[in-house]
């Protein structure tokens, strides 16, 4: 552990570099740049909205401020795990050619979008206000949702990570079940009823689900659900634990597949 930690010190300053770049390289050829880190989200509120109150008539109590709140944490989870799927092929030429830890790669990737998804909150703080939606002291309670999906996230990216250079078919797979885990995750729907239903454990097995229910209790002014924070935190631990042990199992073999 002390040469893990030593090894990371030596790093860090490439790690925040790497940071940099992931996030440039994202808007390199934007007109508005990271600017779209807010505007995205923010349209993609608008017209959610229009669809489930105007159209089919949803009638969730502060709904822009309900969408938004899983629409950013599942955006996060899902970019941040796709990016560090792809990370050990995209810079496969600095690999084969400078000795850096491997792991510097997927981190960067996840911690990028982290930095990115902080940024996007400033829309949520707005759309809250818009709502009139008074803070409590349990929106304090929003930073551990917060960091167990940076855990979460972290752990799922050294898997896909691991798994992508062996099997290419990976990241079409993964797009796939994005899509099951985003319906799974009540970003744009009230569980309310599933939950009450037989069908609760499709929500309830879902860590990601836990994560969002959390963060929306916190900024509606609700307490915390304690049994979600600690599966949700229980499996992004485990699931860390085993992306790390993946990983440094088959990091030294990466070279021969990229």
């Amino acid at each position: 552990m002390k040469r893990i930690l030593s090894n990371f010190k030596k790093y860090r300053y490439l790690l925040v570099e790497l940071i940099k770049k992931d996030i440039k390289l994202k808007y390199r050829n934007s007109v508005l740049g990271l600017f779209w880190t807010m505007l995205e989200p923010l349209l993609t509120m608008i017209v959610l909205t229009i669809v489930f109150t105007t159209l089919m008539g949803h009638d969730t109590p502060h709904y822009p401020v309900f969408v938004l709140c899983g629409r950013l944490l599942y955006s996060y989870f899902s970019n941040g795990t796709k990016l560090a799927l792809k990370s050990i092929r995209r810079n496969s030429a600095m690999i084969r050619k400078v000795y850096v830890p491997k792991y510097i790669y997927p981190l960067s990737s996840t911690l990028s979008g982290f930095v990115t998804f902080l940024i996007s909150l400033f829309v949520l703080f707005v759309v809250a206000i818009q709502q009139d939606i008074k803070p409590t002291w349990h929106l304090l309670e929003a930073i551990f949702p917060m960091l167990t999906l940076l855990v979460l996230t972290i752990g799922v990216g050294f898997i896909l990570a691991t798994l992508g250079v062996f099997f290419r078919d990976t990241e079409y797979l993964w797009g796939v079940i994005l899509t099951l885990i985003m319906y799974a995750s009540a970003v744009f729907y009230n569980p309310d009823k599933i939950l009450k239903s037989s069908n609760a454990w499709i929500l309830k097995y879902n860590p990601l689900f836990g994560i969002i229910q959390n963060f929306r209790n916190a900024v509606l002014g609700d307490p915390m659900n304690t049994k979600y924070f600690l599966y949700s935190a229980g499996i992004s631990v485990l699931l860390l634990i085993i992306g790390v042990f993946m990983f440094y199992r088959k990091q030294d073999k990466f070279v021969l597949y990229i």
